[in-house]
């Protein structure tokens, strides 16, 4: 959980900025996002397989 100490007299909106950047800077969204279907390893690796072939068809690399 992130913590956000608000100083005196400072404005809401200043916070919630900090908020947003410290949250961004550490990766909760993209870790939320990541975390929200879950995928097994099996598939993962088939997924990550086919993407180099059709690489390596598509590109030659």
């Amino acid at each position: 959980m992130i913590i956000i100490d608000v100083k005196e007299k400072e404005s809401i909106d200043k916070a919630l900025r900090r908020y947003k950047r410290k949250s961004q800077q550490i990766g909760v969204i993209k870790e939320l996002r990541r975390r929200k279907h879950f995928t097994k390893p099996s598939v993962e690796r088939r997924a990550e397989v086919l993407k180099a072939a059709y690489k390596i068809k598509k590109f030659g690399v």
